[in-house]
């Protein structure tokens, strides 16, 4: 499982104090001092992250930090009540999920780091995790930045058209402030082009291996963005996807 290394680059977990506070500092960066929400020097922290399992993706050599996330183990659905985007969304119908789950959180990748590779790993990473643990479901808010839904309207059409939570566990609402956009871009065809290059990367990567989308975005004032509740059925990913995930997770 972990760590791997590939090339220049290591996945592990993290190991006390110190790593998650380099995690949180990164966080922080990416999410408010990169865009102007922070002061220099912050910390992004929550209660979630004593419960969560912290991956940290760093140069393999002088171990500079790269990415992280948090992964939250859920032993079934009837613990769903206690994850992050439970705030946001009501995921009754996932209470009843049966199977193992596992809450992806807090994504971020360091702003200056352009390698794809970077991201393979993570990804790889948590492929690993995921098998290890026997997990049916990933699931967690997937941010846009920016919170005006105008800058996002084909990326909201496209997923309309193709990418809605099935009954069987879409959310509802909750948040106080959201944006129904299933309901109000009804009929409306996306300029699939526009859309893709609207879509953050990591609900790009979720779609590409079969994950569906709440049919609204809550609006976060706060931290600027619009966040989708995402949730993937480990058995929906496509096989080709699986075994290339798996290859990097060895």
């Amino acid at each position: 499982m972990l760590p791997i290394t590939k090339g220049r680059y290591r996945a592990r977990l993290a190991e006390g104090a110190g790593d998650l506070d380099r995690a949180q500092a990164l966080r922080h960066l990416c999410f408010r001092e990169g865009r102007g929400l922070g002061a220099a020097g912050g910390r992004d922290s929550d209660r979630f992250d004593a419960s969560c399992l912290h991956v940290l993706v760093e140069e393999a050599e002088g171990g500079a930090l790269l990415a992280c996330y948090r992964l939250l183990p859920l032993a079934d659905g009837r613990g769903i009540g206690d994850s992050y985007s439970a705030q946001f969304y009501d995921l009754t119908a996932l209470s009843a999920f049966a199977a193992p789950m596992m809450e992806l959180g807090r994504f971020c990748i360091l702003p200056t780091c352009r390698d794809p590779d970077v991201l393979r790993l993570a990804w790889g990473a948590m492929a690993g995790l995921v098998d290890a643990a026997g997990v049916e479901m990933l699931f967690g808010c997937t941010s846009f930045e920016g919170a005006e839904v105008a800058r996002h309207a084909e990326a909201f059409a496209f997923l309309r058209a193709g990418h809605l939570a099935p009954a069987a566990w879409a959310p509802g609402g909750r948040a106080a402030q959201v944006y129904p956009f299933a309901a109000a871009l009804a009929g409306r065809q996306p300029d699939v082009k526009r859309a893709l290059l609207e879509l953050p990367p990591l609900l790009r990567t979720y779609l590409l291996m079969g994950g569906r989308v709440s049919d609204h975005a809550v609006i976060d004032t706060e931290l600027d963005t619009l966040h989708v509740f995402t949730g993937l059925e480990i058995a929906a990913i496509p096989p080709a996807r699986a075994r290339a995930l798996r290859a990097l997770s060895g």
